[in-house]
């Protein structure tokens, strides 16, 4: 067992604590820079991440932060780097290291994602600037034949060849495996193939020994597809997603950090609170590794203003403190009023 990948684990698995995804690719920041109206500049990209890391407490309620491979060589405006920034304020920093989304070769237009040739060494460079986890996504579309076995079988593969790659360096691993909202298919329907797809990520984990307790599953909720005409209700979500978590989440692994999918900042709270008080006892942590559900309001609120700092990471303050208190089944309505 690596001492290295227990304090890792230990700080990130803390309860009432979660982590802020912001590895936008160059593309995607883009999008959100897009909605706010302003340039997808690397000096503009580099002023937003240094609003979100130097937001003050944050670490009250974020216990690690993942970051985009240039955000490892930028520093805030007076020169402080942000991995060392990141420590010293008692985040983990960690690093997204998949090369994004291609087609899957004789799939049924699905993707797989590329990025295993060289990780080794990429890892290594990370680790060496301060990285101590890492992510690595792939994607499941779902409707009435997919995602097709071919899909399933070939993204467990690369998710656990890629967490092996990792704990060989000491780096812990988070697996996540998205089950898209796109598309019609109801509830059910979401249950089923998120039941097949999490039994092959953990078949696929034993196979290449990937060291349980040393890695953090970031999956996807049980939800109705965002075009079904049936929305399934915030109770019926935690007790379908629960149920499957419990059929295929082995109690070795110490925290599930859900991925909020495109549901709205409001939506992902709720849902996280749900599981939290239905279910109070379970065997893993259950948190939060939110990207748009913790930056939306923040972004809102910033505008690409220097004026409007302040009030941005006050909205990416208290959308961190709802979700903590979501972590710990406390999350309400009277609170989320409060905040608006």
């Amino acid at each position: 067992m690596s001492a290295m990948m227990e304090t890792t684990i230990q700080q990130m698995a803390a309860r009432g604590k979660g982590i802020l995804a912001a590895d936008e690719s160059t593309g995607t920041i883009k999008k959100r820079f897009d909605s706010i109206g302003i340039e997808n500049t690397e000096e503009n990209r580099r002023a937003y991440r240094e609003l979100l890391f130097t937001t003050d407490n944050l670490a009250d309620y974020i216990c690690g932060v993942i970051c985009f491979e240039e955000t490892l060589d930028q520093s805030t405006k007076d020169g402080h780097n942000f991995t060392i920034l990141l420590q010293e304020k008692g985040m983990v920093p960690g690093i997204k290291v998949d090369k994004g989304l291609i087609p899957l070769v004789n799939g049924k237009d699905e993707k797989t994602t590329q990025g295993l040739d060289g990780l080794p060494d990429r890892l290594a460079e990370y680790k060496a600037k301060g990285a101590r986890f890492a992510k690595w996504r792939v994607v499941y579309n779902i409707d009435t034949r997919k995602p097709s076995h071919l899909a399933i079988m070939t993204n467990a593969e690369l998710l656990a060849r890629y967490a092996a790659i990792c704990q060989s360096l000491e780096i812990v691993p988070i697996v996540e495996p998205e089950l898209l909202m796109d598309g019609d298919h109801d509830i059910e329907r979401c249950r089923f193939v998120s039941e097949m797809t999490f039994r092959q990520v953990f078949a696929a984990l034993a196979r290449h020994h990937v060291v349980l307790e040393h890695m953090i599953l970031k999956p996807s909720m049980i939800i109705s597809g965002q075009n079904c005409a049936t929305q399934a209700n915030v109770d019926t979500v935690a007790s379908e997603t629960i149920k499957v978590l419990l059929r295929t989440v082995p109690a070795a692994v110490p925290s599930i950090n859900f991925l909020s999918g495109g549901q709205s900042a409001e939506l992902a709270t709720q849902h996280l609170n749900r599981m939290n008080a239905l279910f109070p006892h379970l065997p893993w942590n259950l948190s939060f590794s939110y990207g748009r559900a913790l930056q939306a309001p923040c972004l809102a609120a910033w505008k690409g203003n220097s004026a409007n700092i302040a009030a941005a990471q006050k909205a990416l303050f208290e959308r961190a403190k709802l979700n903590s208190a979501a972590c710990l089944g406390e999350y309400s309505e009277s609170l989320e009023s409060a905040v608006a």
